[in-house]
């Protein structure tokens, strides 16, 4: 097990940033599958607190990572409805004893379940999505150094180290081996291509960071923010909002999508090939770093090693389904295109 662990010190937090004295327990909330969400009620109102990961803490660039992104957070909330976390004493990330925290005014609504998005909820987030992607964000004066491109990966290693370990995953991790090293190589050259073509964007926009309240969105968890490929995002976002509760794509609602997306944009031009392969950068990402929390390489405790595990399933899965579905999504996206 890491000797890195989560140490958290609500009511310290709530001392130092002057948010009142802390009513009841803290109650762990839903808050994505990196960090841990919690509900804090005090004397002075109700708050979200995002604890974050430790491990992720130790990268060099995190820090920084998470300062830029509060920053294009803060921007964007200018065009759309936004959630920023709260700022005190000239900083977004506050530090009690080695943990680091962001902490958010509570809003009323809820995420939507896959069985529950409808047409206008896709046109709608298209819609936004493209606000984010014209919004001005060069006061930030950020640079975009590639450093997040996908590199070649040694995946029969891992497979060699769930072997060794009796990982539950290693029979789905095999079967997709050589696939693995195919799409590495196509991400690889996509990114290349597509390199000087970035904006700056959320880089997450799924359901799960969509509050609704009385058909108002508010977009929350803004941590991933940063430079994206316009076209892959809009392709990938349309994809999280288009997928009914079996997982299969709703070409209506994938329609509504792009539609709501031109709508502010207006009209796309890409080279489709290209930006399909590029969408497999997140994925394979995503893949290795739950392969490290699954091998204990990442991770700060067991739970996180069984989220880790579950994930690594989760996610061959998807890449397998992603890669099936290019030659669909491919025709569907020209047919918008067009439209």
């Amino acid at each position: 097990m890491s000797d890195v662990q989560y140490n958290l010190q609500f009511e310290k937090l709530c001392n130092t940033l002057e948010l009142g004295e802390i009513i009841g327990v803290p109650e762990e909330i839903s808050g994505g599958l990196l960090n841990r969400m919690y509900a804090v009620e005090t004397t002075l109102g109700k708050y979200a607190i995002k604890a974050l990961n430790p491990q992720i803490m130790l990268r060099p660039e995190a820090m920084q990572n998470y300062i830029n992104a509060e920053r294009i957070a803060n921007i964007a909330a200018k065009k759309i409805n936004a959630l920023p976390a709260i700022h005190v004493n000239g900083t977004s990330i506050h530090e009690i004893e080695g943990q680091f925290y962001l902490v958010f005014h509570w809003v009323e609504g809820r995420s939507l379940k896959l069985q529950e998005i409808n047409i206008y909820h896709c046109e709608k987030i298209g819609a936004i999505l493209a606000e984010i992607h014209r919004s001005d964000y060069s006061k930030l004066e950020l640079v975009h150094d590639f450093s997040d491109d996908v590199q070649l990966t040694a995946w029969r290693s891992y497979l060699q180290k769930g072997q060794e370990n009796d990982s539950e995953w290693v029979k789905h991790l095999f079967e997709i081996i050589d696939d693995l090293d195919n799409w590495t190589v196509q991400a690889n050259q996509s990114a290349r291509l597509l390199a000087a073509d970035s904006i700056i964007s959320h880089r997450d926009l799924d359901p799960k960071n969509v509050m609704w309240h009385n058909d108002n969105p508010m977009i929350i968890d803004w941590e991933a923010a940063g430079f994206m490929n316009a076209m892959v995002e809009m392709i990938e976002t349309a994809m999280y909002w288009s997928k009914n509760a079996e997982g299969n794509m709703d070409k209506e609602k994938f329609m509504a999508f792009i539609r709501g997306y031109k709508s502010i944009y207006g009209t796309l031009h890409a080279d489709w090939k290209v930006i399909f392969d590029n969408g497999f950068i997140g994925k394979l990402g995503w893949l290795e770093y739950n392969l490290k929390r699954s091998l204990w390489i990442e991770c700060t405790d067991e739970a996180e090693q069984q989220l880790g595990t579950a994930q690594v399933i989760g996610t061959i899965y998807e890449l397998r389904g992603y890669a099936d579905m290019i030659p669909e999504l491919e025709e569907w996206i020209i047919q918008s295109s067009r439209a």
